[in-house]
């Protein structure tokens, strides 16, 4: 099974998730904001995450969202940190969903800022899918 983990994170909360998930699948978790993010072999599973800022996506991820091949990737599966609400775990599906990639229903999301106290959570979320 091929699996991917993006994510993008500006206090390092969803990265703490993002690497959980990503040690959890055998793989390194990337930043959409750094080389090597694109998708370019067929994906089973892509695991993307981001949070809220200013009740919308951050711009590296709305760009990463535009730019990937959704004919690369069989299925996603979302998770967010915030503080704020779980809106951007709808703004992220949104932006997958428009580019034709089938998204579970079901998401990982941390209220508040403290990610480290559920990476057992996050473990656990990630082998479901695994």
């Amino acid at each position: 099974m091929n699996v991917a983990v993006r994510y993008y994170s500006r206090s390092g909360n969803t990265k703490t998730i993002a690497d959980t998930i990503a040690t959890t699948s055998g793989v390194d978790a990337v930043s959409v904001d750094k080389a090597g993010a694109a998708i370019t072999e067929d994906t089973d599973i892509l695991f993307i995450g981001g949070a809220l800022y200013a009740y919308g996506l951050d711009k590296n991820m709305k760009n990463y969202l535009a730019s990937i091949d959704g004919s690369k990737v069989k299925k996603a599966v979302v998770f967010s940190t915030s503080s704020i609400s779980k809106h951007s775990v709808d703004l992220l599906k949104k932006g997958l969903a428009a580019k034709g990639i089938p998204v579970e229903d079901d998401f990982f999301y941390v209220k508040g800022k403290d990610a480290a106290a559920s990476v057992s959570s996050a473990t656990a979320f990630a082998k479901k899918y695994l």
